[in-house]
C-alpha cells in the first residue's frame, strides 16, 4: 500500500463551457460543435497546455457538445486522460457539480469540468474569493461565452471547496479582450 499523498496544494479547479453549438438538433443533448466551436475547444486546451495544466480528472457533460470539447481539448493539449460523463454535470446546478468535485481524491491536482452555462460562469464568480486579480471576476462577469474556461486555485482539500474558497487565477474567455 502506498504511502500518504504528498499535499498538492493549491489544487486547480478549471471550468469550461462547451465550444459554440449548432443552434438545433433532435434534442438538447444531440446538439453538436460547429467548426467554430471545435477550434475554441482546441485553443482552450493548447491554452491549458501552455499553462502546465494537464488534468488528474475530468468531469464532463452528457450532451454531445461538452464530449466534443473534452476531446478537441484533450487532443490538442495532447492529454491522455479519459472523462468521466456525468448526466449531473449536465441537468445540475452549482450545488451539484460542487458535490461531484468534493468526493474526488485529494491526490487529484488538476479537475477539469466541462459543462454548460448558467452553471459553469456560475462556478467561476461563485467560487471566487476575490483575493485575485479583480480584472479577471469583471470579465467573467462581463459573460462567459462558449469556448471560455476559468482556472481557479483551491488551497484546501477538494472536500472543503464551498463559495468564495478559491481563487480565480487566469481566464480565456474567446471574443472578449483581457482588462
Amino acid at each position: 500500500m502506498a504511502g500518504p499523498v504528498a499535499d498538492r496544494s493549491p489544487r486547480r479547479l478549471v471550468v469550461v463551457r462547451h465550444g459554440k453549438a449548432e443552434a438545433y438538433a433532435a434534442d438538447d443533448h444531440g446538439r453538436r460543435l460547429t467548426d467554430r466551436g471545435r477550434a475554441e475547444a482546441a485553443a482552450a486546451g493548447r491554452w491549458l497546455a501552455e499553462r502546465g495544466l494537464t488534468p488528474d480528472v475530468a468531469l464532463v457533460s452528457t450532451a454531445e457538445r461538452t464530449q466534443e470539447t473534452w476531446a478537441a481539448a484533450r487532443d490538442a493539449a495532447g492529454w491522455a486522460v479519459e472523462p468521466s460523463v456525468d448526466g449531473a454535470v449536465y441537468g445540475g446546478g452549482t450545488d451539484t457539480v460542487l458535490d461531484l468535485v468534493r468526493v474526488l481524491p485529494d491526490d487529484a491536482g488538476v479537475v477539469v469540468v466541462v459543462g454548460h452555462n448558467p452553471t459553469a460562469a456560475s462556478l467561476a464568480v461563485l467560487l471566487d474569493d476575490g483575493a485575485g486579480d479583480s480584472g479577471l471576476l469583471v470579465r467573467v462577469s462581463r459573460g462567459f461565452p462558449p469556448g471560455s474556461v476559468a482556472v481557479l486555485e483551491v488551497a484546501g482539500s477538494w472536500q472543503d471547496l464551498d463559495y468564495g474558497a478559491a481563487t480565480l487565477a487566469d481566464l480565456l474567455t474567446p471574443g472578449q479582450e483581457p482588462g
